[in-house]
Parts: C-alpha cells; sequence; structure tokens
C-alpha cells in the first residue's frame, strides 16, 4: 500500500503529481517536497490585482533592460530606468510572498524575481498546493542534496537536528534534463560535438537561437526557451523555411559570432547562474523583432503607438 510519497523539485511540479496529491496527500501521510532551491512560483497572472502581462510582455518592459545589439539610446534609457525595473520586480514580490506566505515555509528565492523571468524558472503553483501546505498534508523542504536509505531519504540539511531519514514508499525525481547534453549526442565527431555546445561559460552558441554559425546545415528548434513555447517554435520554424527559400541568407560566422555573444552578455546579466538555458522570455519582442525584419516582415504588429508600446505581446499578434 502506497502511503509516503516525496517528490524532489516543487519547481517542476506538473499537473499529474497533482493527481499524487489529491489520492494520497493528508495529515497522516504527508507528501515531502524537496527543493535545492527556492524558485519563485506565482499563484495567479494578476500580482495585487496588476496584469502581469503588463508588467513584463510590453515593449515599455523591454525598455528596462539592456537588449543585444541596442544602441546608445535604448541603453541609456535602460540605465535611467533601473530603478523602475528595480521597483517592479519588488512589487511582484512582495504579492507572492505574502499571498503564499513563503517565508513562514522557509521558501524565499535568494534572487529576484527578475531574474527568474529572464531565465524561465518561472511556474504558476498548483491550485491548492499551499492550502495543502498549511493543513501539514504536504511537508516542505530544502535540501542542497540527499541520498537514499531503506526506510526512504535522508536531507543533507546542516539545520535540521536529527538525522532521521523521511520515510518514502515512492519517490519522484522530477530534476528536468540537460538540453544542451541532447543537442552535443546529436553528433558522434567530438569536433562538432564541442562545437554545437561551445564552451560551459558561456550560452550554447546559436544565431538566432537556432543555427551554429559553423554548423549552418543545421537548425535546432527548442533549445531556447520562452513563455509561449509553441508560437515561438513556430515563428522560428518561419524563419527556417525563409532561409531555405531564399529570401534572405545568413550573415558571415564573425557576424554570427559576434551576435552570439551579445546574447551572451545580456544572458548572463540578468539569468545569472541559468544562463546556459538561453531564455528569451522577458524579451521575446525584442527577438521576434529580429526574426521578422529578417524575413521582411514588419514587426510592430499593433495599431498605434500607446497601443505599441503597452500592449502585451502574444502569439495572437503573430498569426
Amino acid at each position: 500500500e502506497l502511503k509516503y510519497l516525496t517528490i524532489k523539485n516543487i519547481n517542476k511540479l506538473i499537473r499529474p503529481n497533482q493527481i499524487w496529491f489529491t489520492l494520497i496527500a493528508g495529515v497522516e501521510y504527508p507528501c515531502t517536497v524537496i527543493s535545492r532551491t527556492p524558485l519563485w512560483t506565482i499563484p495567479d497572472l494578476f500580482p495585487w490585482g496588476f496584469p502581469l502581462t503588463h508588467l513584463y510582455f510590453n515593449r515599455f518592459s523591454e525598455l528596462l533592460v539592456h537588449k543585444p545589439g541596442e544602441g546608445p539610446l535604448l541603453a541609456l534609457l535602460a540605465s535611467l530606468l533601473a530603478p523602475l525595473r528595480w521597483g517592479i520586480s519588488k512589487f511582484v514580490e512582495s504579492y507572492i510572498k505574502k499571498k503564499l506566505n513563503l517565508k513562514k515555509y522557509g521558501m524565499v528565492p535568494q534572487h529576484s524575481f527578475l531574474q527568474s523571468m529572464n531565465s524561465c524558472k518561472i511556474a504558476i503553483v498548483p491550485e491548492g498546493f499551499y492550502d495543502n501546505v498549511e493543513k501539514g498534508s504536504i511537508v516542505l523542504k530544502k535540501s542542497p542534496t540527499f541520498s537514499f536509505r531503506k526506510e526512504g531519504v535522508l536531507l543533507d540539511d546542516q539545520s535540521v537536528a536529527t538525522k532521521d531519514p523521511i520515510k518514502s514508499d515512492l519517490i519522484i525525481l522530477a530534476t528536468g534534463f540537460k538540453g544542451d547534453q541532447k543537442l552535443k549526442d546529436i553528433f558522434v565527431s567530438s569536433k562538432f560535438q564541442d562545437y554545437i555546445i561551445g564552451s560551459s561559460d558561456k550560452v550554447v552558441p546559436l544565431y538566432r537561437q537556432c543555427i551554429h554559425p559553423r554548423i549552418p546545415q543545421l537548425a535546432v528548434i527548442g533549445f531556447s526557451e520562452s513563455y509561449a513555447n509553441l508560437f515561438t517554435s513556430e515563428l522560428r520554424c518561419r524563419w527556417i523555411f525563409e532561409l531555405l527559400d531564399g529570401k534572405f541568407k545568413l550573415p558571415s560566422i564573425q557576424k554570427m559570432e559576434e551576435d552570439v555573444l551579445e546574447w551572451d552578455k545580456f544572458m548572463k546579466r540578468y539569468s545569472g547562474k541559468y544562463y546556459r538555458r538561453s531564455c528569451i522570455g522577458a524579451l521575446h519582442i525584442w527577438y521576434n523583432d529580429q526574426l521578422c525584419k529578417d524575413m521582411g516582415l514588419n514587426p510592430k504588429r499593433k495599431n498605434g503607438f500607446w497601443a505599441e508600446l503597452f500592449e502585451p505581446y502574444g502569439p495572437i499578434d503573430y498569426a
């Protein structure tokens, strides 16, 4: 009989796991969720009643950050608007901490909400999750590592006096995967393996997040993340089609590698240690503009100046 469930990584909870909570979570046999690094999870898309899409998914929000290939005017504007950028991040953080009572459970992240947005490390909390935490049906634990024991798992947590294992009949390791390793495994040649994944201290070197400058015969779709991966991948596929159809040509290897370095600087600046994820989530409009310009399409998809500046961008704008 299954009584004790342990899940590794609160940040990768997906809908099937909610079924486990519904079926077996209870105060008598609580479900333990282990988190190595607490990340920002949002209870809804309206912090303090304000739409999150108006804070992070319009052109104005992208004026607040430094962008790859920006000119001196945009660079100056991003520097001047830095206090507003910080204030918006704190505004959202305060709502999440209050709504989910993160401090009580010791789950307040050490990094900013802005960094999470720029590294695609945001998730919506499953409905009723923290209600079950409050009732004791779910127990949250933080630990950098753990080891298996006959009874279950033993946390490597110096703050806990007792070292008793967490009883577990079933352990779910929701730890994700290494996307760059999957790219590397495409090739047999060690030379091309080194090409595709690049240096470990830089982003994966893909021009427009699709083409390696030194392997232009290969197109990669879906490695770089956004907050609407389906339409981003569709737009990239359109870009690849137009390239193959001869509508535009790739720049020189040197130009492409220079562009990759610009994106490397951006991702290291705003994504922190998660820069290898190559997330374009908080800069998706700027990125899509580049694809549209390459294809000879108008990157401005709204009607009017104010709409272009403040209305959120989404998949429908590129239909």
